[in-house]
């Protein structure tokens, strides 16, 4: 595929880089070519093919959901630095 300067300067004005006139003329065969890749890529087949989200399979290790008594509340304000009635306490933030 064919790129023109035109469309080189459409495209860095998109990408909000600017670019003279020569930096144009010199980029523009340059995306042709990646434009190239591009279309050989669409001719490859892949029907049999699984997707895939990365290279190597990885599997996430999960543990067991389990219903737990949960009234815990005296361990988690024991590493608290300060506590009240209850509940963490936190200095007053207002501007």
């Amino acid at each position: 595929m064919a790129v023109d300067i035109p469309t080189v300067k459409r495209i860095a004005g998109l990408a909000r880089i600017a670019i003279s006139e020569d930096e144009a003329a010199r980029l523009a065969p340059e995306l042709g070519k990646i434009l190239g890749w591009i279309e050989q890529l669409g001719e490859v087949d892949v029907s049999e093919v699984a997707p895939m989200t990365a290279v190597i399979p990885n599997h996430l290790r999960l543990r067991d959901d389990v219903v737990s008594h949960g009234d815990v509340r005296d361990k988690v304000l024991a590493n608290a630095p300060q506590a009240e009635h209850g509940f963490f306490t936190v200095p007053k933030v207002i501007e």
